[in-house]
C-alpha cells in the first residue's frame, strides 16, 4: 500500500473518531442536565484551547515564513476577526424549525458547532494527507493527535442536537456529516490543492477557523451551559477540556 492510500485511510479514521463523542453520550441512557452542562463546558474548553494553542500559533508560524513578526500578527488578527464575524452572521441568520426557545438555542449551538467543525476538519484532512504522503510515520502521529481532539468535537455536535430534538438518529447524522469532512479535505488536497496550496492560504484558513471557534465557545457553548445554573460542573469541565487539549498538545507536538 503506497503512502497516498495510507493518507486517505488515516484521514478517514481521524474523521470518523468524531463519532466516538456521540457514542460516549449515548452510553448515558438517561438524559440529565448535568450531562449537557458538562458536555458543552468541556467542548467549550476544548475549542478555546484548540484556537489558542494550535490554530493561532500555527497560523502565525506560517505567516512568519512570508512576513515580519508584526505584520504577521496584524494579518492573523484581521482574519480571526473575520472568522468571528462569519460565525456571528451564521448564528444570526441560521434558520430553525424548533419553536421552544430553550430547545431552539440548544439546536443552534449544535448546528453552529457542526459548521465550525466541518470547516476545521477540512484543513485537518488536507494536513493529514500532505503529511502522510511525505512521511508515513509523522502522518500516523498526526492522525492520533487529531483523533484525540475529534472525540470532544463530536460531543459538542451530538449532545445539543439530541437534547433539543430528542432524535438520536438526527444527531448522529449531523455528527457523521462533520466526520466525513476530514477525508473530503484529503480528497480535495489530492485532486486540487497538492500543487497549489501555500503557507499564506493555510495561515488565513487557520486564523478564520480560530475566530469561528472562539466565537462559538464564548457566545454559544459556554453561555448555554452556564444557564443551567450548576457552576461547579460548568467550571470543572471547562478546566478539564483545557487540560485535555494541553495534554494532547504536549504529547503530540
Amino acid at each position: 500500500m503506497n503512502n497516498v492510500l495510507y493518507a486517505f485511510l488515516l484521514s478517514t479514521l481521524a474523521g470518523l473518531s468524531t463519532m466516538f463523542g456521540a457514542l460516549f453520550i449515548i452510553l448515558f441512557k438517561k438524559k440529565s442536565k448535568n450531562i449537557i452542562i458538562g458536555s458543552l463546558s468541556f467542548a467549550g474548553g476544548v475549542m478555546i484551547s484548540i484556537s489558542l494553542i494550535d490554530l493561532i500559533p500555527e497560523s502565525l508560524k506560517l505567516l512568519k515564513t512570508i512576513f515580519l513578526p508584526f505584520p504577521s500578527i496584524i494579518i492573523c488578527s484581521i482574519f480571526i476577526v473575520i472568522g468571528i464575524l462569519i460565525s456571528a452572521f451564521i448564528d444570526k441568520y441560521l434558520p430553525t424549525d424548533i419553536n421552544d426557545f430553550h430547545n431552539k438555542k440548544l439546536y443552534r449551538v449544535g448546528i453552529i458547532s457542526m459548521i465550525a467543525i466541518i470547516l476545521h476538519n477540512i484543513p485537518e484532512g488536507i494536513a493529514t494527507f500532505m503529511t502522510t504522503t511525505n512521511d508515513l510515520r509523522l502522518g500516523v502521529s498526526l492522525c492520533i493527535a487529531i483523533t484525540c481532539h475529534n472525540i470532544p468535537e463530536g460531543i459538542s455536535i451530538f449532545t445539543p442536537i439530541y437534547y433539543a430534538t430528542n432524535k438520536k438518529r438526527k444527531a448522529l447524522l449531523y455528527t457523521f456529516i462533520s466526520s466525513i469532512s476530514e477525508p473530503l479535505g484529503a480528497l480535495f488536497a489530492f485532486l486540487i490543492l497538492k500543487n497549489f496550496i501555500n503557507n499564506f492560504m493555510m495561515s488565513i484558513l487557520l486564523a478564520i477557523i480560530a475566530g469561528i471557534m472562539l466565537h462559538i465557545s464564548f457566545y454559544e457553548l459556554l453561555p448555554t451551559a452556564k444557564k443551567y445554573n450548576n457552576l461547579l460542573i460548568y467550571y470543572i469541565f471547562i478546566i478539564i477540556g483545557i487540560i485535555f487539549m494541553i495534554g494532547n498538545h504536549l504529547i503530540f507536538h
